[in-house]
């Protein structure tokens, strides 16, 4: 007796039917169903002020824990009434990482730390591949869309976080943060949103290059590669002279005795300024030098500097006097430069033209000094008032003497890369023109030369007639173009020429002007056809005719092979005589 089940079990999983869920319900069905899809994609921008507000708020986290550890570290009165203190601290030091620069009473401070931007801009990345994941962009074109939805809340938030961290001693500039937020989100967001976007549609980076056009793609390698050259330089130049006065600023740490939170805030803080010393450094390599206040000058022409702050990273600076001998290599740095800048010029975009090879050099020595320009412009500043009101090198000095230093040696080095590619590709057409000539060149026998001459004369009274032939270099092969037209309908006619065809007598071909109309202007087209290398042509709009086509308007020169061709040559294709398919 077979087991039946009660009316009251439930159906099991798999017999189960599969509903969708209901419309205008919010996507939930009133019945159980299938696990639901997943989630909608948000519009783009109620997420980019989502993504604002998270990037905001964890870089406001990070900077309030290093103020309150500073706080305790340091000495300080009950937390209930220092804390208005702390966070408006913690804002401040939130607006410095975006370079916003901020007055204080008699002057301003405008030399920030370059190294704190490292922490908004690495959190605007990570909202932004959030971003590109919770909405909907089919296109990379809409990557400056969803940048916009990101920079423009942040901008918002930056101005309004201004507001909030003014005190009577402190007054940040509404408008540089207004800028400068919205610029570090625009740049650090769009790249997390191409980043994600890349990802998603398996695309690799490396096509991003293939997109740009080869002189702007080349010229962008240029002024990398001299850029990075030269601020490698100054690297080296600092570490060099903080290495060879490590005593002085181990000395200078002592006399402040930070303790031990003291002294690993100071460590992060001088490498947060680490950044602005080799811009610096890289400024002392070019020529012009730098600042460290009014009417001092730390250059390779001398050293000229008065008393400082102690600060453990100013004991890289030399002594008063003549420069030291040996940084002098350091002049050496923009001539390096402009020759990698030169290299990664013409290599990426060689020139055929020798003379624009020099000029597009020193465009690449150009754009290697407005970048150097911008960077000392917001890696100087001041310091406060009086005395420290010039810090850092002058940023159109630096980028005019970059431009001629790395533009006039990238100019020379494209020159003369240029010229040995040019020279080296001649010398390979050449020999591949030769190894050519040699190949095709057959060893010509007693035999071959009577064939030859057989060849030729059976040509040459094949061409009595004038406007039949149409081969004028042919007399040495024994071949013609043959010429068909085939009507594929009444308005369209396909033509193709097959240059394998053997060649007939004359008396054989018959006399072109018995022709029709169509096929005598077609012969008399024959002799510049055959200059061009076979093909099959046809008119625009005519469909393919093959084998099988019924009507055939015009003369074939086509017989059969056994009655025309030559003693001891090629048979060709056995039959008789019918339409050719055009070539192709």
């Amino acid at each position: 007796m077979g087991r039946v089940s009660a009316p009251a079990d439930p159906p099991s999983k798999s017999s189960r039917p599969k509903r969708s869920p209901a419309r205008g319900t919010g996507g939930r069905s009133a019945t159980p169903g299938p696990v639901p899809g997943p989630r909608d994609p948000r519009p783009v921008y109620t997420a980019g002020g989502m993504a604002a507000a998270w990037a905001a708020g964890v870089g406001l986290v990070v900077l309030l824990t290093i103020t309150v550890i500073g706080w305790a570290a340091a000495p300080h009165g009950p937390f209930g009434q220092d804390i208005d203190h702390v966070l408006r601290t913690a804002v401040q030091m939130w607006l410095v990482g975006h370079l916003v620069g901020f007055g204080i009473p008699g002057g301003e401070i405008g030399m920030l730390p370059l190294g704190l931007v490292v922490l908004p801009g690495l959190v605007l990345y990570r909202s932004g591949r959030w971003l590109a994941r919770s909405c909907e962009l089919p296109r990379l074109r809409h990557l400056f869309r969803a940048a916009l939805a990101i920079a423009g809340p942040y901008a918002a938030i930056s101005g309004t976080l201004a507001l909030i961290g003014q005190t009577e001693v402190v007054q940040p500039s509404v408008v540089e943060a207004l800028f400068a937020g919205f610029a570090l989100a625009l740049v650090a967001g769009g790249m997390g949103v191409l980043h994600q976007l890349l990802n998603d549609k398996g695309i690799p980076k490396r096509r991003l290059l293939e997109v740009v056009p080869d002189r702007p793609r080349s010229l962008l390698a240029g002024t990398l590669g001299a850029t990075g050259t030269l601020l490698l330089s100054g690297a080296l130049l600092v570490g060099i002279a903080f290495a060879l006065d490590y005593g002085e600023a181990a000395a200078i740490t002592g006399q402040l005795a930070p303790g031990l939170v003291g002294g690993a805030l100071l460590i992060l803080l001088q490498l947060l300024y680490l950044p602005n010393a080799i811009v610096f450094g890289t400024a002392y390599a070019v020529g012009p030098g730098f600042a460290l206040g009014t009417g001092t000058m730390v250059a390779p022409t001398g050293i000229a500097v008065g008393p400082l702050p102690l600060f453990p990273l100013l004991a890289a600076l030399p002594d008063n006097g003549p420069a030291p001998v040996i940084s002098l290599v350091a002049l050496a740095a923009p001539f390096v430069a402009g020759g990698v800048g030169g290299v990664l010029t013409q290599r990426s975009a060689p020139t055929l033209v020798g003379e624009a090879a020099p000029m597009w050099g020193f465009v690449c020595g150009v754009g290697t000094g407005a970048v150097l320009a911008v960077l000392s412009l917001i890696a100087g500043g001041s310091l406060g008032a009086d005395r420290l009101a010039e810090v850092g090198p002058s940023a159109w000095q630096v980028g005019l003497i970059t431009a001629l230093e790395v533009g006039v040696a990238a100019a020379i080095t494209a020159w003369v890369a240029n010229w040995a590619y040019l020279r080296r590709m001649r010398t390979d057409a050449a020999a591949d023109g030769d190894a050519a000539t040699e190949s095709a060149d057959p060893v010509e026998t007693g035999e071959g030369l009577e064939a030859d001459a057989a060849t030729a004369d059976a040509s040459a009274s094949g061409r009595e007639d004038g406007a039949g032939s149409g081969r004028e270099d042919g007399a040495g092969s024994g071949r013609e173009p043959v010429l068909t037209l085939v009507k594929a309908d009444p308005d369209t006619y396909v033509a193709a020429e097959d240059v394998d065809a053997p060649v007939l007598p004359a008396e054989d071909r018959g006399d072109v002007d018995d022709a029709p109309e169509p096929n005598r202007r077609a012969s008399g087209r024959s002799a510049w056809r055959s200059r061009l290398p076979r093909f099959g042509w046809r008119r625009r709009g005519a469909p393919d005719v093959g084998d099988d086509a019924e009507e055939l308007y015009g003369i074939t020169y086509e017989a059969d092979p056994e009655s025309t061709a030559p003693e001891g040559g090629d048979g060709g294709d056995s039959g008789d005589a019918a339409p050719r398919e055009p070539g192709r």
